[in-house]
Order: structure tokens, then C-alpha cells, then sequence
């Protein structure tokens, strides 16, 4: 049996600090999984539930989005799949008891890591307003409650549709269907919040919002460049495809703020070499670069390449592209100070690493958040496309544009239609396959949803799957925001914040995870999801549910639509009780609405992939706005730090997984037993007049003058740390409180986690922890 759920909240006063790891995974990654497996599932679950994941006749793991090969390994997952997959499987139960015991006010004043240990939630919960403690509810009235507060609305607008990336394709299709049928395009996603930049830029410049390479161009590439992206907590199981790339000869270049132990070596522990010869050295080359600097290292590494000459693919360049000369005049122009001030890398290695592009036949650039959140992050991914362009590096083998997504069904989400600004062509197969007209003004983007409920222009908020109140920026606001909402509504597995932050009244919806028997309409069900790499296959869980009658997404969506779209209505015609029953159905309208998605049910049957169609990777087709891969000009920026501040990225720990907490250590970058820590250079510890050790508060500055705004978290330890001067670190979601709600990317509108500018404020005597 598994252990019970803990009882209190770690005690962080006694935070252990240890130098940062140089190595990554290995048998301590092994161990560390097996414990928290057991702890959460115990012995015989644990088996029966990891020789599953990512199986071809298995379900997919709830983690990250990295693809699998073809050929599956026996044990295809991580260290932090094992614990999405642990967390989810576990045996800790959520019951109505257990909201008897504990009121609302209480369950707030845990944290996040106390909340989502608890376990499974097992039945419909209602929060009436006023009220101190949730109360069960069926589901028939459950569901009557929501479809009764939508119908209810003055506009369609007035309600907030959130989802995650956790949600299958087959879900994610009727949910966008449920909110356009209602008469919205408030679609907000997580998104939003992470590589909406990429999909922003990418869109723009080569016409497609996605990658554009499959794992068998990573595992070939002459060089890969990471750049924003620490692989070894985040998408563990790139480190091994990165091994075979450097197996092959592929140079790896590492670009970040933090020397990440999973990019400098790497120990597999499905290998002998892994085990008992040492790992494999990743990172030949690691730019240490300055928070926000890295469109100047792009634009350094163009401006060498247009020096060199020689390293152009001018047949590409004349066939392909359009705008090469203002580019080429633009880089010309370009300062090697200002490029060498903006990085924090001198010019010497900003010309070596040019010098490995100039040298490379085949270039992939990954990258994840630390390019995506900042307000220039859209003109960052610009330049990086301009990089590739040069050498033809798009629908060439081996290489190409790599955004590495997060949930594992974050991108299939966006395919699938959710989305606040959709397009035209996708409105109208809708319409046509249903038989009503879909609303095309835009909606809400995350943002835009905040400063709605904030501004009570929202009254219902509905979230499938995540954890809204703690992903989002500007916590405080965000807080008081979903307060306003008349109902707040959680279609969730696990216990979260956003289950006692609400609005006026709540409803929690329990639903199956990825790892539970989805039994429906007389037959086991299986869903669908899309990988990083825009390959779709089959998923199918096989626990039995936490409780009995518990719904599917699928299935409390379904029975939402029955209930929320009348006769009268200009509404989507579909018999709602079939699609329920048989989610080859909805496969059967995804393939009428979506290109690439013929024959979808028989696709993915017995394991098989499909793969989606990419014009830029398949055939060099580019569907911008000229229809030629663009080259852009883009005006040089990078954050300027005021005197006395530093400039502050939010990140996660190892135990951690988006807003998900497996434990309070981080044992690569050495902290153990604390989550209240920030990051500083020792040489900035030194000439701001602080102590490493120091429990200090966190203070956002925004705006200017009279706009001038401040906010605070309270009580974190100074950690000395290899950070590049100026620059600091913390986790979130502890300190999404600082990132103000309209600091935001230009064009995108993701908010700006990775230069939040900050001062450090000494705690008086009577404040210490």
C-alpha cells in the first residue's frame, strides 16, 4: 500500500545547500523515481503502471511532450514521467470525508506541495457561496448547476473557457466545439503563458506554428544549439536522443544562464556506459548568457555567417525566401559591442560559436521558456529563424526549428481548435460539419481572462485540467480576480490551489487521468494526443478509476453540450449521448475538420503514429503571407538592469513539473528541503551588502514615475550561485506573485517570467521566518 498523505507543510527554516550536480540522471534518478513510485502506488501498482507508459499499447505519460522512436524501450520513461505517473496512479484518495474535515479556509493556507499530495479527487464537489466547506453534489445536478449558470449569462463572453495541455484531442474537440457553440472564442490556454511567442513568430516567418523536425532529424544533425532549456528536469528523456545525436558526431551547443547538470553530462541508465563508464559529455560548447541576451547571440551568430560568405545557401535563399537584403544590410549595421554588452559574451566566443554554425551542414535550435518569456521574445525567434534561413536549414534532414513544448498534449490542444483567434478556414469546416454559424471575434487570451474576472466583465471561469490560479503571473490579482466570478468550475484529478482560491460558488469535477480504465458506451475507450513533433497516436489507460461512475472529459463535456444547446439555439447538431459512447466519432469529425487527420481512427489503431503534414519540413512550402520563408529585420533588444537591481527569471526545481510540486529539493542545482530560495551571483551578494544564507524579500519594480508599481514575496534565502552577474533565479509558482499581469511579450502577450527586475530588501528582526 502506499503511504498516507503528509499531515503538515515541510518546515523550510532548515534549507541544506550543496554545490550544483555536473552530472545528470543516472542510477540516483532510478532510485529517487522507484521512491516516490512507491510511496504514491506501491509495489504492485508501480509495475503493472510504468511498464505501461508510453507503450504502444499503453497510455501516454502525463509529463512532457518529447516523442518516442518507433522502436519503445521496455522502461520508455524518466525520472519525472515515473512521478507524473506515480502522482496521478496514486492510491491517496480526496473523498468527500475529506472536505468535511477540512474547510475552505484552512485548505487555503497549505501549499501547493501539501494540496496536490493528498491524492485522487473521487466525486463531484460543490462550494456554495458563503459557505465554509465543500459539500458533495451528483453529477446530474453538478452538470445542471453549470449548464443552468452559462444559459444564465447577458453575453457569451461573460464566460472563461481554461485549458491545459494534459487534455486528449478527442476532449480538447468538443470542448472548443462546447465554447463555440455557446457563442465564444474565449478559448485561454496554457499556451498563452509558454510558447505562444513561438507559434507567433514561427507563424510569421515561415507559416506554420510548430517545429519543424522529427526525432530522427535530432538523432542526425551535424549541430544542435539549446538554447532557454534545461532538458535534464524538464524533458529528461531528450538527453538520450541528444546522446545518440553526439554519438553520430553532432556538436551540441548549450546557451543559458545556468550551467544545467542535464546539459553538461549525461548517464544513462539503460546503458552500461550510463551506468558504470561514466555518461556521455553533452555540451561542447556552454554560452553562459546574460538573462535576455539571446536574440543578440542569433544576431551575432548571422552577422558571422553574412562575414563569412561562404556559409550561405544562396540557391535556398534565391528559391525560398523573400527579404534577404534588408536582413543582410541590417546585420551589416549591427554593433559587435552592443552585441557583446547584450549577451554578456565576449566576441571571441560569439565568433566561435558563429564559426560551429558556419561549419555545420545540418542545424536543429531547441529552445523552450528562457526564449519564449520575454518582451522581445517574438523578435528573438525571428532572428533565430533568420540563422537557419541562411544556411537552408528548413525542410533539409537534420535540421530545422525545434520548439520543445511542455504538457504532452499542449500542441494537439492548439491543432484541435483551442484557440482564442482561430482561423477562418478552421471556423468554417467547423460550421459546415455542424451545422450552426461559430462566433469569429476573437476571445480572451490568458491575459486578457485576468483582467476580465478582475474587472467583473467575467461570471463564469471553467478550467479543464491545470492549476489556473497558480500558473498565471500576478498572483495576487489573480486571486482577487477569480473572487469576482459567480462560478468557478475544476474539471481536475488532484487536489490544487485553484480548487480553494474560487469564485463565489465552486464545482469540482473529478475526472479520469491518462492511466485509468476509460470504460464507456459498453467498450474500453481510447484518446488521442500530439507530441512536440507533430506525430499523433493512441492512448489508453488501463488502473481501475478512483471511484466509481467518475466521468471522462470527453464525457462531461458531451453531457454539457446536451445540456447547454438548445432547439432554438444556433448551436452545433450532434447526437451527444453517441459521442460519449464511442470517441471514434469525434475522431471520425476531427478528420472533416482538420487537415492531415483522413482516416484518423484506423491511423492510430494498434500503436501506429500519424504523422501530421508540415509544408515547411515536407516539401518546403510556406504558407505566409507571400508564401516564401521570410527573412525579418529586427531591432536589437535586451533588458538594461537600473543600478542596485537585478533582473529575475522564474524557473522550476527537479521536483517539479509545470505547477505540480513532487518534493521540496532540487538536487541537481543543490538545494535540499526548501523552495524559498533565489539564485544571485556572489559577486552581486557581495556589492549589494548581503550575506549568502540572508532571508531576504523580493521586490518587482514596474513602470515608471507616478505608474510606478511594487510587489513583494516575502522570505527567501540568498543563494550564491554561478548565475551571470546581474541576473537572479527562483521557482515559481512561489514567486509568479512579482511578474506583473501587463508585462508582456509584444505580439504574443505571454507574460514576461524571465526579466521580472527586482530588488533584494533586508527583513527586519520581528519578519524572520
Amino acid at each position: 500500500m502506499a503511504t498516507k498523505p503528509p499531515t503538515s507543510d515541510i518546515d523550510e527554516a532548515d534549507v541544506r545547500v550543496t554545490r550544483p550536480k555536473k552530472v545528470a540522471v543516472g542510477v540516483p534518478a532510478v532510485l529517487h523515481a522507484l521512491k516516490i513510485a512507491h510511496d504514491q502506488m506501491g509495489v504492485g501498482r508501480s509495475i503493472q503502471t510504468l511498464l505501461q507508459v508510453n507503450q504502444k499499447d499503453g497510455f501516454d505519460c502525463p509529463g512532457c511532450a518529447w516523442p518516442e522512436e518507433d522502436k519503445r524501450h521496455i522502461a520508455e520513461f524518466c525520472e519525472n514521467g515515473a512521478k507524473a505517473v506515480a502522482e496521478e496512479a496514486t492510491l491517496r484518495q480526496v473523498s468527500p470525508e475529506f472536505f468535511a474535515a477540512h474547510s475552505i479556509d484552512e485548505l487555503r493556507g497549505h501549499d501547493d506541495w501539501w494540496l496536490g499530495q493528498q491524492g485522487r479527487l473521487t466525486h463531484p464537489m460543490i462550494l456554495d457561496e458563503g459557505a465554509t466547506h465543500y459539500r458533495e453534489i451528483s453529477w446530474d445536478d453538478a452538470l445542471r448547476e453549470i449548464a443552468e449558470s452559462l444559459r444564465g449569462l447577458d453575453d457569451p463572453n461573460e464566460a472563461i473557457f481554461y485549458t491545459s495541455g494534459r487534455t486528449s484531442n478527442e476532449a480538447a474537440f468538443l470542448y472548443q466545439l462546447l465554447v463555440r457553440g455557446f457563442g465564444t472564442n474565449n478559448l485561454p490556454d496554457c499556451s498563452n503563458m509558454c510558447h505562444e511567442s513561438s507559434g507567433s513568430a514561427l507563424g510569421e516567418t515561415i507559416g506554420i506554428g510548430k517545429g519543424t523536425v522529427t526525432i530522427d532529424d535530432i538523432h542526425n544533425a551535424e549541430l544542435i544549439i539549446v538554447a532557454g532549456q534545461n532538458p535534464g528536469t524538464n524533458h529528461p528523456r531528450m538527453l538520450s536522443a541528444l546522446e545518440k545525436a553526439k554519438s553520430r558526431g553532432a556538436t551540441i551547443i548549450a546557451v543559458n544562464p545556468l550551467p544545467e547538470a542535464g546539459l553538461i553530462r549525461f548517464e544513462n541508465p539503460q546503458t552500461p556506459r550510463g551506468v558504470i563508464l561514466g555518461g556521455t559529455t553533452l555540451a561542447d560548447e556552454f554560452v553562459q548568457i546574460r538573462l535576455g541576451g539571446d536574440q543578440a547571440l542569433f544576431q551575432a551568430i548571422g552577422k558571422h555567417l553574412l562575414e563569412s560568405g561562404d556559409a550561405l545557401d544562396s540557391a535556398f535563399i534565391a528559391a525560398y525566401t523573400s527579404g534577404f537584403e534588408e536582413y543582410r544590410h541590417a546585420m551589416a549595421d549591427a554593433a559587435w559591442p552592443e552585441l557583446v554588452a547584450a549577451t554578456g559574451v565576449p566576441e571571441s566566443v560569439l565568433r566561435r560559436v558563429g564559426e560551429l554554425v558556419r561549419a555545420s551542414k545540418a542545424t536543429i535550435v531547441c529552445w523552450a521558456m528562457g526564449l519564449t518569456q520575454h518582451k522581445h521574445s517574438v523578435a528573438t525567434l525571428r532572428d533565430v529563424v533568420n540563422v537557419l534561413l541562411l544556411q537552408g536549414n528548413i525542410g533539409r534532414a537534420g535540421a530545422g526549428v525545434c520548439p520543445v513544448r511542455g504538457h504532452s498534449n499542449v500542441q494537439g490542444d492548439r491543432t484541435m481548435g483551442i484557440y482564442e483567434k482561430p482561423s477562418e478556414a478552421f471556423l468554417s469546416a467547423l460550421d459546415t460539419e455542424f451545422g450552426f454559424s461559430a462566433p469569429r471575434a476573437h476571445g480572451f487570451d490568458t491575459v486578457e481572462a485576468i483582467r476580465a474576472m478582475r474587472d467583473g466583465k467575467a461570471q463564469v471561469f471553467i478550467g479543464m485540467g491545470g492549476n489556473f490560479v497558480s500558473a498565471t503571473p500576478d498572483t495576487a490579482v489573480v486571486e482577487a480576480a477569480m473572487g469576482r466570478v459567480g462560478l468557478s468550475v475544476q474539471i481536475s484529478t488532484k487536489l490544487n490551489r485553484s480548487h480553494v482560491v474560487t469564485g463565489r460558488r465552486a464545482i469540482i469535477l473529478p475526472t479520469l487521468g491518462r492511466t485509468d480504465r476509460d470504460r464507456r458506451g459498453g467498450r474500453e475507450q481510447r484518446v488521442s494526443v500530439e507530441d512536440s513533433m507533430g506525430a499523433v497516436h493512441a492512448s489508453r489507460g488501463r488502473l481501475v478509476p478512483p471511484s466509481e461512475g467518475m466521468l471522462s472529459e470527453v464525457a462531461i463535456v458531451a453531457r454539457l453540450c446536451g445540456l447547454v444547446f438548445g432547439p432554438d439555439d444556433n448551436a452545433p447538431q450532434a447526437d451527444w449521448a453517441a459521442l460519449e459512447g464511442d470517441y471514434g466519432l469525434i475522431r471520425g469529425h476531427i478528420a472533416r475538420v482538420i487537415p492531415g487527420f483522413d482516416d484518423f481512427d484506423r491511423r492510430i489503431d494498434k500503436g501506429a503514429t500519424l504523422h501530421l503534414p508540415n509544408g515547411p519540413r515536407d516539401e518546403r512550402r510556406f504558407a505566409t503571407i507571400d508564401g516564401t520563408a521570410r527573412f525579418t529585420v529586427n531591432p536589437l533588444e535586451y533588458p538594461r538592469i537600473p543600478r542596485g537591481r537585478l533582473l529575475l527569471q522564474t524557473l522550476r526545481s527537479h521536483d517539479q513539473y509545470n505547477t505540480t510540486i513532487y518534493g521540496k529539493d532540487d538536487r541537481y542545482r543543490g538545494i535540499h528541503g526548501g523552495r524559498r530560495v533565489v539564485l544571485v551571483n556572489a559577486k552581486d551578494i557581495q556589492v549589494l551588502g548581503f550575506a549568502d544564507g540572508e532571508i531576504v524579500d523580493l521586490v518587482s519594480e514596474w513602470g515608471i514615475g507616478a505608474a510606478r508599481e511594487e510587489r513583494r514575496a516575502e522570505a527567501f534565502r540568498i543563494v550564491a550561485y554561478p548565475t551571470p552577474q546581474g541576473n537572479a533565479a527562483a521557482y515559481y509558482p512561489e514567486t509568479n506573485v512579482l511578474v506583473p499581469l501587463d508585462s508582456v511579450a509584444d505580439v504574443s502577450g505571454t507574460p514576461t517570467s524571465k526579466s521580472v527586475i527586482v530588488r533584494l530588501e533586508r527583513r527586519s528582526e520581528t519578519a524572520q521566518p
